[in-house]
């Protein structure tokens, strides 16, 4: 029971590393996309730099918050669904004895 218990916990922590890092690449790749498009709009027309500008800050933050989100998602699955909670854990260290 006790192979098993570490088995589910090192899933348990490896499926939430995965959670964040899978989110912290998309919204790298997002926020990169944003500021390029953002850098070559203000290339072509100078003019409009300050609505540029503001846009791009707004789309970033909004990025932000999704990788935010889902690192919030991670953590309920990692603390408070995965993880055994109070009789739970002295069952298992029962068994294990």
């Amino acid at each position: 029971m006790a192979g098993a218990l570490g088995l589910y916990l090192a899933l348990l922590a490896f499926a939430g590393g995965m959670g964040v890092s899978i989110a912290a690449l998309g919204a790298a790749l997002g926020q990169g996309k944003v500021g390029a498009a953002a850098l070559e709009g203000i290339a072509r027309q100078p003019e409009a730099a300050g609505r540029i500008q503001t846009a791009m800050i707004i789309a970033l933050a909004l990025i932000e918050s999704l990788a935010i989100y889902a690192l919030l998602v991670s953590l309920i699955i990692l603390f408070v669904i995965g993880l055994p909670h109070g009789d739970q854990v002295i069952q298992l260290m029962q068994s294990a004895k």
